[in-house]
C-alpha cells in the first residue's frame, strides 16, 4: 500500500534543501577545487564539498545525518518516544573517511561510530532500532523501500530513512584513475561529458502509514528494486528496465501517467547512454516526461543520492518548477526523443514524479511519487 512522507530534509555543498533546489532553478553548481591532501596523485581536482565541519575532520557524514534527522522528525512532529519508530540509513561507504584518517595520521575514531548508529539516535533518543544499510549508490532507495514495507505490515508506527556520504581517498581514487586528465565539472547526458565526481551530503525523510493525519510534504507510491549482478561496475539495461517496471507494477500507476523523471544521470560514459535507451525502452511516450538531474550542481552523493533526488522530486510536486540540469550542453545522441529540461527551470504541474538511483553491481532503486 502507498504510504505518506511526513518531511524531509537534506543537506549538500549548496545548502540545505531549500537552498538546494534555490539553487538548481538558478541553473547553479557547488563543484569547486578539491582540498584534499591527495587531490594531485589521486587525479581529482575538483569536488562537491561541504565546508562544515571543515575537510579532514572526524565522522562529518554523521554530522550532516544527524542534523536531517533532527529536522525531519520535527517537521514531521514524530517523537521516537511515543510510539514505535525505526530508522535505515543508506550508505555507501559509511565513516571510511575516518578509517583512512585513522591510517594517515593515526587519529582513532571509535569503531561504533562507524556506521550511522549513534549519530541517528543522538538525534532522536528513544529509536526503535537503528539498521545501516550499505547498498552502492541506490541505498538511500532501498531503504526507502524497506521502509515503506514496515508501516505497511504494521511493525513501525513511522520509520526514519536516513543516507549520508562524504569523500574518501579510495572512491577519489578510484574516479581519477579511470580518466586521462581530471574532470572540472559533472555534465549529466552531455555529449562531451567527461566523468564524474564526487559530492558530500546527507538526507532523512520520515514515512508513515496513508492513514496519518499530521504533515505530510508527498505519497510515496513504490519503489521498484533489482539486483542482477550482472557485472562489478557497469550498469545493467535490462535490470534497470526491471526497476522501473517493478515500481510502475506496485505503484498501480502506468509509465504514461509519469510527468517527470529525476534521472540519476552521473555523467559517465556508461551511464548516461544505458539511463537514456532504458527510458526509451520503457516509457511509451518518451518525450512527454520532464527529465532534469542534479549531480551537474551537487556531484554524486553516493548512498544519499536517491535520497537527494527524491527531495528535489517533492520541491517540484510542490512548486510546479522542474530545474534545468546544470552542465548539459549538447545532449548526447542516445537521448534523442527525451525532454530534458536545459538552460532554464521549466514550468509544469507535475503530478507523479520517477526517482532514479543505479548503483555498483546492478543494485537499482527506481521510486514514484505523487503530492499527498
Amino acid at each position: 500500500m502507498p504510504a505518506l512522507i511526513a518531511a524531509s530534509s537534506l543537506r549538500t555543498c549548496l545548502g540545505d534543501g531549500a537552498r538546494t533546489f534555490a539553487a538548481l532553478l538558478d541553473g547553479r553548481t557547488g563543484v569547486r577545487e578539491l582540498r584534499h591532501p591527495l587531490a594531485g596523485r589521486l587525479n581529482v581536482t575538483a569536488g562537491y564539498q561541504i565546508d562544515e565541519p571543515a575537510p579532514g575532520a572526524a565522522l562529518r557524514a554523521g554530522a550532516w545525518l544527524r542534523e536531517c534527522v533532527a529536522e525531519a522528525l520535527a517537521r514531521a512532529a514524530v517523537d521516537p518516544r511515543r510510539g514505535r519508530v525505526v530508522a535505515l540509513v543508506g550508505t555507501g561507504l559509511r565513516e571510511l573517511a575516518a578509517v583512512e584518517e585513522l591510517a594517515l595520521t593515526g587519529a582513532a575514531t571509535a569503531p561504533s561510530r562507524l556506521h550511522f548508529g549513534p549519530a541517528v539516535r543522538d538525534a532522536a533518543p528513544g529509536l526503535a532500532e537503528v539498521v545501516t544499510i550499505a547498498n552502492a549508490c541506490s541505498a538511500g532507495g532501498h531503504a526507502l523501500a524497506l521502509a515503506q514495507d514496515l508501516v505497511d505490515a504494521g511493525e513501525a508506527d513511522a520509520v526514519v530513512v536516513g543516507a549520508a556520504d562524504t569523500m574518501t581517498a579510495s572512491m577519489l581514487a578510484m574516479i581519477g584513475k579511470v580518466a586521462p586528465t581530471p574532470t572540472a565539472q559533472v555534465r549529466p547526458f552531455d555529449r562531451d561529458r567527461t566523468g564524474v565526481l564526487l559530492g558530500e551530503g546527507a538526507a532523512a525523510l520520515v514515512v508513515v502509514p496513508e492513514d496519518w493525519t499530521g504533515p505530510a510534504v508527498g505519497r510515496l507510491l513504490a519503489t521498484g528494486l533489482s539486483c542482477d549482478a550482472v557485472h562489478e561496475t557497469a550498469p545493467d539495461l535490462d535490470g534497470i528496465c526491471r526497476a522501473m517496471r517493478d515500481a510502475w507494477a506496485r505503484s498501480g500507476r502506468g509509465p504514461e501517467q509519469v510527468d517527470l523523471v529525476v534521472a540519476h544521470g552521473t555523467g559517465t560514459a556508461l551511464n548516461d547512454p544505458t539511463e537514456c535507451a532504458a527510458l526509451l525502452r520503457c516509457l511509451p511516450r518518451p518525450g512527454a516526461p520532464l527529465i532534469t538531474a542534479v549531480k551537474g550542481a551537487v556531484g554524486h552523493l553516493s548512498g544519499a543520492a536517491a535520497l537527494a533526488n527524491l527531495d528535489v522530486a517533492l520541491r517540484c510536486l510542490a512548486s510546479g518548477m522542474v530545474p534545468p540540469v546544470v552542465g548539459l550542453v549538447d545532449p548526447l545522441p542516445e537521448g534523442d526523443g527525451l525532454t530534458f529540461v536545459r538552460d532554464v527551470r521549466a514550468r509544469r504541474g507535475v503530478t507523479l514524479a520517477q526517482v532514479n538511483a543505479f548503483g555498483f553491481g546492478g543494485v537499482n532503486a527506481v521510486t514514484l511519487v505523487e503530492a499527498p
